[in-house]
């Protein structure tokens, strides 16, 4: 058993674990029932653990001593056992601090709105607080602020905070505000980090604001958990080193290209390369059609084709540690390609046209055709991928190039 870990109620796809043995310890995730919580808290089995949903608050009075400034914000997200004692404190202060500041995102002097009303929501208004915005207001559902007065009564927003679970897996599609409300708008953060681009976030780069998700807030409150547990700090410049290595661990790398490009060799390749699942978005289809892509056009028509298409890459972008090859007209789908991107590195991989493999491939029926789609797809490709590779040259050599562009 690990001396350090995280309780919570529902943890299955908490990134905890992987983020703390970074930091060079043992650290496990334990689910705890509503009921067990008591009984936990009476004999804690670890030197110091963290605290998630529903538990921040719920905590607290079986703690022997609170830091002031968890007392104030009124959660507790990092337990401390010493000689018996249970101590109580607020890392996501520190580690949402740290995030704004990482994103460029300064609310001195500025108009916030605070969505949701929550543990994460006290902290964020703590923080703000402390370093001095302007105004700060909090939007709820029942609220004075709500999502049906915001449009008029929040137009003047210039940063906005999300803390609510919209938009977090497996519900992906969820936005929690449309930003056409806010002209003045300058920063978004939303603590939302699984998927890794939420649509709050994705949308807010969109238009040119500064914005990003709780990823860094999650490793920096980490970090500063750590330095509580050892009693020693290490140097904030590790969180970067720490974040980085989880997002490698945790993104998929989409290939978009051309039918017959060479994505699934290549695929293939890159995930034996990075200890990742390799997926063919084509060969899913022909597990569900039960027959050869050719035959469900010929058989079943391009549109229950595509409308098949959308589904498996919705449920295959909500999934991490992927390498996934996409069909040559998968992110022609304008939700296809928000959805594949929200949890991914995009890559575009070229490949002279005369060397595309057109085998098997229903609409590339002649080398003009292909000119003609080429023509049209490029554009919406380059828009949607991160980068471009070019790959005329050996499978092991087009690897390699994509790796130096992620930087692996």
């Amino acid at each position: 058993m690990a001396d350090y870990g995280l309780i919570g109620e529902k943890l299955g796809h908490s990134f905890s674990a992987v983020i703390h043995k970074e930091f060079g310890y043992d650290y496990e995730l334990k689910e705890l029932s509503p009921s067990e919580l008591a009984s936990f808290m009476s004999n804690p089995p670890y030197v110091g653990f963290n605290v998630t949903i529903p538990y921040k608050q719920t905590v607290m009075p079986y703690l022997d001593e609170i830091h002031p400034d968890a007392s104030e914000i009124g959660a507790v997200n990092t337990v401390v056992v010493k000689n018996g004692k249970r101590f109580g404190y607020n890392t996501d202060f520190a580690g949402m601090k740290f995030a704004l500041y990482a994103y460029g995102i300064r609310p001195e002097g500025k108009d916030v709105l605070i969505l949701g009303s929550g543990g994460t929501a006290r902290t964020a208004r703590a923080l703000l607080k402390s370093l001095n915005a302007k105004r700060i207001r909090t939007v709820s559902r029942t609220g004075e602020l709500n999502y049906e007065n915001l449009r008029l009564e929040g137009k003047d927003a210039e940063i906005i905070v999300n803390t609510t679970p919209v938009g977090m897996y497996p519900n992906n599609d969820g936005c929690p505000v449309d930003l056409a409300w806010f002209p003045r708008l300058q920063g978004v953060f939303d603590a939302v980090y699984n998927p890794l681009t939420t649509r709050l976030v994705a949308t807010a780069k969109e238009r040119k604001i500064a914005a990003g998700n709780g990823l860094i807030m999650l490793v920096a409150q980490a970090k500063f958990a750590r330095d509580l547990f050892f009693e020693t700090p290490c140097d904030d410049a590790v969180i970067h080193d720490v974040l980085r290595k989880i997002e490698r661990v945790k993104q998929n790398i989409v290939l978009v290209g051309m039918s017959g490009c060479g994505k699934t060799t290549i695929g293939k390749l890159l995930a034996d390369r990075l200890d990742k699942t390799f997926v063919d978005t084509d060969e899913e289809l022909i597990k569900i059609f039960s027959k050869s892509i050719p035959e469900v056009f010929r058989e079943d028509g391009e549109e229950k084709f595509r409308a098949a298409e959308r589904e498996v890459v919705e449920a295959l972008s909500k999934q991490n540690a992927l390498v996934i090859a996409t069909g040559g007209g998968a992110p022609l789908s304008d939700v296809s390609r928000e959805r594949l991107r929200q949890n991914a590195v995009t890559v575009y991989l070229t490949r002279n046209i005369k060397s595309l493999d057109r085998t098997g491939r229903p609409l590339a029926i002649s080398e003009q055709r292909v000119r003609e789609m080429l023509e049209i797809r490029d554009p919406i490709y380059r828009k949607t991928s991160d980068f471009v590779v070019s790959n005329d040259a050996t499978p092991q050599e087009t690897v390699d190039k994509i790796l130096r562009e992620l930087k692996i």
